[in-house]
C-alpha cells in the first residue's frame, strides 16, 4: 500500500514545479507586453497580478514623471490571444474629493 502512494507522490513533484514555471512565465510575458505599451517619458513600474482571471492577466502600471506628477493605468492582457491593451490615466483625485468620496459599496 505505501508504494503506490509513494509514486503518486512522486509523480506529483514535476507537475507543481512546472506549473510553479507556468505562473513565473506567465508574470514575465504580462510584464513584458505592459512594459512594450507603457509611455516612454517617466519611470514606469508594472505591479502584475501573480494569476489575472481565468482569461485574462492584469498589471497596474504606474509612470512617474520628472515634474513629480505620476499617471497610474490597468496593462489587460489576454491569455489567449497572448495582446496587451492599456487602460488610459486614472483621473488624479483631489485631497478634498477623496475626503467626501462615498466608499464603494458591493
Amino acid at each position: 500500500m505505501r508504494l503506490p502512494i509513494l509514486v503518486l507522490l512522486l509523480s506529483a513533484s514535476p507537475v507543481l514545479a512546472s506549473s510553479d514555471d507556468a505562473w513565473a512565465q506567465f508574470q514575465t510575458d504580462v510584464e513584458t507586453a505592459c512594459t512594450a505599451l507603457a509611455p516612454e517619458a517617466g519611470e514606469t513600474t508594472i505591479e502584475v497580478n501573480p494569476f489575472g482571471s481565468e482569461t485574462y492577466g492584469a498589471a497596474i502600471v504606474t509612470t512617474t514623471y520628472e515634474g513629480g506628477g505620476a499617471d497610474r493605468s490597468i496593462c489587460i492582457y489576454d491569455k489567449h490571444s497572448k495582446k496587451a491593451e492599456m487602460t488610459a490615466a486614472f483621473t488624479p483625485v483631489d485631497e478634498e474629493e477623496a475626503e467626501t468620496a462615498a466608499p464603494a459599496t458591493n
